[in-house]
């Protein structure tokens, strides 16, 4: 049995929100649940979810990495701390992503050689899914770390999202290699004299959603930016469709037919429905929800938690770092 430690404090809907879905991930009885946050919030649960009382938020800290120094009582610390002390196998936050990166490193720890974690999300494209790293984890580029990312993204894309040797891009302003900042056009080199990894250059924004690669690989600003512009034109455009079809009575009579594959549409474009974006490069796993994720994508990130953990991904993407030569000191 897989236990999961979930950081109820932070979260955007409350924390009745995060324990709702972890009521609904332990259904099967394959999971169990350690559950930080207030107590009063969150009310009754079901056997499989054992409530650790932590009314204290760092949600909205200015400075995350301070304030989980200096707040060992926060719920983000002590459901990283209960992962570190082993009292549990992977780490859920519903707080802040800076929160929640901070608590990781400081508690659970980098990986042996691991520069810099990133947070890594499977952006649902419709038909063709693509893992975008990291989408928020470090504001900073060098060189070094894009060409590990990109073997780390593909390593985790095999073990945990069953890719075949997956294509792995570099995101950028044109497909040349010469195109792109000093540090992408540097990491391009290494990366295509590299045969221990399927690279197949770099790609446009547009790139993203056409399927040419299976991960893609940029700094934490350029990927959040990207991933925010994805979500906002995603929601835009499922909005406009409802609009439309409820327009007069021969769209709402249309909309009726189109209803069943209109709705299976929805669920791909829907980031509850993939759990959240998983950050890399801990000694252990780690899933960061979106803050106003409801009770259906918690739910979703702790079963993307331990089925992690029952994958193996952290040992199995580490093994392969270590056999790239990526590692910091190889």
């Amino acid at each position: 049995m897989v236990t999961v430690a979930v950081d109820a404090g932070g979260a955007d809907k409350g924390a009745v929100e995060v324990a709702a879905g972890a009521a609904e991930a332990v259904r099967g009885g394959q999971i169990r649940v350690l559950l930080f946050g207030d107590e009063s919030e969150i009310g009754s649960v079901p056997q499989g979810v054992e409530v650790r009382h932590a009314p204290v938020s760092i949600a909205k800290a200015a400075d995350p990495a301070s304030a989980v120094r200096t707040t060992p009582q926060a719920s983000v610390v002590q459901a990283a701390r209960a992962v570190a002390a082993g009292e549990a196998d992977a780490f859920v936050s519903g707080g802040s992503t800076g929160a929640a990166l901070a608590a990781g490193v400081l508690h659970i720890r980098r990986q042996p050689g691991v520069h810099r974690p990133a947070l890594a999300l499977m952006v649902p494209v419709p038909g063709a899914p693509v893992l975008l790293l990291d989408v928020g984890a470090s504001t900073e580029v060098r060189v070094e770390r894009l060409v590990q990312h990109a073997h780390m993204g593909a390593a985790f894309g095999e073990a945990v999202f069953g890719m075949d040797r997956p294509r792995v891009a570099l995101l950028s302003n044109g497909e040349e290699a010469t195109r792109g900042t000093p540090e992408v056009i540097a990491a391009h080199a290494l990366l295509a004299a590299d045969e221990r990894i399927h690279f197949v250059g770099n790609v446009e924004g547009v790139g993203i959603a056409d399927g040419r690669a299976d991960v893609i690989v940029t700094d934490g600003f350029t990927g959040n930016v990207a991933l925010k512009l994805m979500e906002g034109v995603s929601s835009a455009v499922v909005e406009a469709i409802r609009s439309a079809a409820t327009s007069d009575p021969r769209a709402a009579a249309g909309a009726l037919l189109l209803r069943p594959a209109l709705g299976g549409l929805k669920d791909q474009l829907d980031p509850e429905a993939h759990g959240g974006a998983h950050l890399l490069g801990l000694r252990k796993v780690a899933v960061v929800p979106h803050g106003r994720f409801g009770a259906r994508g918690y739910s979703k990130a702790i079963l993307l938690a331990a089925e992690s953990v029952n994958s193996g991904a952290i040992e199995r993407t580490h093994a392969a770092l270590a056999a790239a030569g990526v590692l910091r000191g190889s």
